[in-house]
């Protein structure tokens, strides 16, 4: 049903789905740029046209009241922004557990611009050996979907130039709204061991 949802979804959408396949394993599947809540839509759409069972991360006050059993249903993983450090783990300890999907990662953090990505989605698909699949929105061709899927070497800098090179004409829905792709870390000495 959601695949049939999603092809009238792209039938009707200004948008063109244009992605490399689908991974055929666990990965981090990073959706940038984050610069508007229709990312969300866009995302579900891809996966589902796909056929990927995805989950995602948002912040615990979309999992209030209502709304709850709604975004758990869509794949929802509440994050506890107080308590930051347990989203690793906790998501880790799921794949370890045997639970299979696409784990969507907004590593900007937020809708505005910023000076550097959070680094969970690195620390997590480093800790539980996961590939990393580069989800993109472009606004300035109107294209949107999967990019390549890469393995990080550990060397964060390194990993990081290639995801930079891969999202350097990819504007997002608000382009102004765009944070470099950048982790603290690439500025620390030990950033190329």
């Amino acid at each position: 049903m959601l695949r049939l949802i999603s092809r009238v979804y792209w039938a009707c959408s200004r948008w063109t789905l244009s992605t490399e396949p689908a991974p055929t394993r666990p990965t981090v599947l990073l959706g940038v740029p984050h610069t508007s809540n229709w990312d969300f839509v866009l995302m579900l759409g891809i996966a589902w046209r796909l056929g990927m069972h995805v989950r995602w991360l948002g912040k615990s006050s979309l999992f209030h009241g209502w709304r709850g059993p709604v975004m758990r249903k869509l794949g929802g993983i509440p994050v506890d922004r107080s308590d930051p450090s347990r989203v690793v783990g906790d998501v880790v300890a799921r794949i370890r557990s045997g639970e299979t999907f696409g784990l969507v990662v907004t590593p900007e953090g937020t809708r505005g611009t910023g000076d550097y990505w959070k680094s969970g989605f690195y620390r997590i698909a480093r800790d539980a050996g996961l590939p990393v699949t580069l989800g993109y929105v472009d606004r300035t061709t109107m294209t949107t979907g999967l990019g390549p899927t890469i393995e990080l070497t550990g060397e964060v800098r390194a990993d990081m130039d290639v995801i930079r090179a891969f999202y350097a004409d990819k504007s997002g829905l608000r382009p102004e709204l765009r944070t470099e792709p950048r982790l603290r870390e690439e500025d620390s000495p030990s950033a190329a061991a």
